[in-house]
């Protein structure tokens, strides 16, 4: 069984501290309890109740977030809870009971979204499904996510991009969206509200995606990379990703002065993903790194 692992993230309220999980601990579904007596069906709380400053606990899909009393600061008791969480689950836990889960079975709903790229569509939920981005090109490479497997089964699936709370589908030539999206939207939605895993709890650490895993790559890079990375996830990813798809930095060479991109999801063969990488993103990096980029070349995921 995978190991759970617990990650501290501040709040704009500095009463409520988050802390976030490395895999999904209800299934999509989120729990507000006020006190321990509301707390009955979700033993996870009615722990984390016994502490006195704990004021309210909820319980998301991937995180715990907890409001304190002001009788502690945060800084005096996080780590400390982090373990106890931690040690918690990784014993064996129980967050929601069953019948909780039963009782709070909220609708799902899915809408479909067209992108740039006439062979794709994203499918939106309206809950967060998955903790990282994930693609997977054929039913050999989707071992990891059940939903990815199930939605190849389909004939007309050639690609499935999965991130945050939507799947993005590249389908093949033979069938036109207007004859599959809402069989897709449908198949989704029942996939998501009926509980079922989207991707195995260890495909992001063995996919080597986690929040660790993903830092301790960056820390490797040399400066011009992690300044590359840094422009790409603060002024484009945002644009792909409502386009239902993915930059990802591969490389730099500091001699020819190219960078490397992957592309993924909606962007991988878009018609415009050309003309978006040349007078974007090109043009961005060496207005913001001059004299450092000469060429970004992307390769299709």
């Amino acid at each position: 069984m995978n190991t759970f692992k617990v990650s501290i993230q501040e709040t704009s309220n500095n009463a409520i501290i988050k802390f976030e999980l490395n895999q999904f601990i209800t299934k999509h579904e989120s729990f507000e309890f006020n006190n321990i007596d509301e707390a009955k069906l979700s033993p996870l709380a009615q722990q984390l109740f016994y502490l006195p400053f704990v004021k309210k606990v909820y319980i998301s899909s991937n995180f715990i977030a907890v409001e304190r009393y002001n009788i502690v600061e945060w800084t005096d008791v996080k780590d400390e809870m982090s373990e106890q969480i931690e040690a918690y689950l990784n014993d064996g836990g129980i967050v929601i009971e069953a019948s909780a889960n039963a009782a709070k079975k909220v609708p799902v709903t899915v809408y479909a979204e067209s992108t740039p790229n006439p062979a794709v569509m994203k499918f939106v939920a309206n809950k967060r499904i998955v903790t990282s981005l994930f693609e997977f090109t054929s039913i050999d490479d989707a071992k990891l996510s059940p939903l990815a497997t199930e939605l190849f089964h389909f004939p007309f699936v050639k690609r499935v991009f999965i991130d945050e709370n939507y799947v993005s589908i590249t389908k093949y030539d033979m069938a036109e969206w207007q004859d599959i999206t809402i069989e897709l939207r449908e198949f989704i939605r029942s996939y998501i509200e009926n509980g079922k895993e989207v991707v195995l709890p260890n495909a992001a650490e063995s996919l080597e995606k986690t929040p660790t895993q993903l830092d301790n790559q960056f820390e490797n890079l040399d400066d011009i990379s992690k300044e590359i990375i840094n422009i790409l996830e603060e002024y484009v990813k945002p644009a792909v990703a409502s386009d239902g798809g993915n930059i990802q930095f591969i490389s730099y060479d500091a001699e020819s002065k190219n960078v490397s991109v992957l592309l993924q999801g909606a962007c991988s063969g878009c018609p415009s993903s050309t003309y978006t990488l040349k007078s974007g993103i090109e043009n961005m990096l060496k207005e913001m790194l001059p004299g450092k980029v000469e060429m970004v070349e992307a390769i299709n995921g």
